[in-house]
């Protein structure tokens, strides 16, 4: 833009007149624009006559009861949105240069995460209280659709998706473990086959569960195909499950949270696990990450170095 009509913007006080125009387009109606802001609807009259005046054009018509943007009006309408953006974006700077003192953060988990991304969250709120924070937990498609459709500031997989374009950084040990009631016949074995677990009554998480992804593609690498015995939505329904004595499962270390503590439950030692796998910060390619979202990223790579775990009991307490 030349200077020239820099100048003459700012002269003559635009921004606010654009915040007025704007509310008053988006709403299509003066009053309720006025409402918005807070403001006298005379206010809001005059705002929008002196910013027609500094236009050049009229920005809006009126055909009975109603308003109407001219096509004037609709090219200062579509550029309010790039003016708002860029005082955004400087914000967003001003804030990273004033330490972080507020902001917004929404995270989106895969649901196994559940166990300790809100540890993670609540440290990072302790250390930067001004910035807004939200948890969003889904299973691994929903989690998918929501990265697709650009949802959230930041997400979390296990295994990320491979069918579009994204930025991937392992930040955590995400190891996977055999799991059944302690009274189990192999729970007091040790090195026992792939081959005797694809014999046992199997429980597994639902369609779509990147825990099943993982586990099925074990069993087919070794030409082998478990004997499901049933199908559950959460890690608590299998954990439940394997202490009703109805089988044994394959799942995550952290579906007993971040330290060992006393359960019915075993690690059975079987060949080839635990099985390594790594939680992973993802989010599209050309997203701009917001301060907060880089400082979570930054903060998370230290502080994750902290929730290390001692082994899970592989016998019966």
């Amino acid at each position: 833009m030349p200077q020239s009509s820099i100048r003459r913007f700012l002269k003559h006080g635009v921004l606010p007149q654009l915040r007025v125009f704007e509310a008053s387009a988006r709403l299509g109606c003066f009053a309720r624009a006025a409402e918005e802001l807070h403001l006298a609807q005379p206010t809001v009259s005059v705002q929008i006559k002196k910013l027609s005046q500094t236009v050049g054009f009229p920005l809006f018509e009126q055909v009975g009861k109603h308003i109407y943007l001219t096509d004037a009006g609709r090219r200062v309408f579509a550029g309010c949105h790039d003016v708002f953006r860029a005082l955004s974006s400087l914000e967003e700077r001003l804030t990273e240069m004033r330490g972080l003192d507020s902001g917004h953060l929404q995270f989106a988990v895969t649901s196994t995460a559940k166990y300790f991304a809100p540890r993670l969250l609540g440290a990072f709120i302790q250390r930067y209280p001004g910035v807004e924070t939200s948890l969003q937990i889904h299973n691994r498609s929903t989690l998918i659709e929501r990265l697709k459709n650009n949802e959230d500031d930041l997400y979390m997989f296990a295994d990320p998706p491979d069918q579009q374009e994204v930025m991937v950084q392992a930040i955590l040990s995400n190891p996977l473990v055999v799991l059944a009631r302690n009274d189990h016949p192999m729970a007091g074995e040790i090195d026992i086959a792939l081959a005797r677990l694809a014999n046992e009554p199997f429980l597994i998480r639902e369609r779509g569960s990147g825990t099943r992804m993982a586990t099925l593609k074990l069993f087919e690498q070794h030409g082998l195909t478990p004997k499901i015995r049933m199908e559950l939505s959460t890690d608590e329904a299998i954990r439940e499950a394997i202490l009703a004595g109805l089988g044994v499962s394959i799942l995550s270390r952290y579906t007993f949270g971040l330290e060992p503590e006393q359960t019915k439950l075993v690690c059975l030692d079987v060949e080839g696990f635990p099985l390594e796998s790594h939680w992973h910060f993802v989010y599209p390619v050309g997203k701009h990450l917001s301060v907060a979202a880089r400082a979570f990223m930054d903060f998370a790579r230290v502080e994750t170095k902290n929730l290390a775990f001692d082994g899970f009991a592989r016998r019966p307490h």
